[in-house]
């Protein structure tokens, strides 16, 4: 009877584990994973982009998707300031890089979707 109570709880709790890792598997994005857009949302030029360039109306071109980052900028983990002169362009390659050449995490890609507005025309 002591055997069974052992192999049992063992199985018990190799399922319970099994099922832990597969969750922490799932839930994070490979590393530099391509954002899915949220909606098909509308399709934006760039030309209307540029016209939200300021701090408290700032839309970026990242890939093929237009972001409204407006609200996100004060919450960003560093300065504003190095987000800021990229409101109204495409800042593909900055995102990408930090301008640094380190990519940012799975996390900051995650976070896009919430503020995508549309692809980009």
């Amino acid at each position: 009877m002591r055997k069974l109570l052992v192999s049992s709880t063992l199985v018990f709790c190799l399922a319970v584990g099994g099922f832990w890792v597969s969750s922490l598997l799932r839930t994070a994005p490979p590393a530099g994973a391509k954002v899915e857009p949220a909606a098909v949302g509308r399709q934006v030029s760039a030309a209307e982009v540029a016209h939200h360039n300021s701090p408290t109306d700032c839309w970026m071109i990242l890939g093929r998707d237009v972001f409204d980052l407006s609200t996100y900028l004060p919450q960003h983990t560093s300065d504003p300031d190095v987000i800021t002169p990229w409101c109204g362009k495409d800042a593909s390659e900055a995102y990408l890089t930090k301008t640094k050449g380190r990519p940012h995490s799975p996390y900051a890609d995650s976070l896009l979707s919430k503020y995508r507005i549309g692809g980009l025309q």
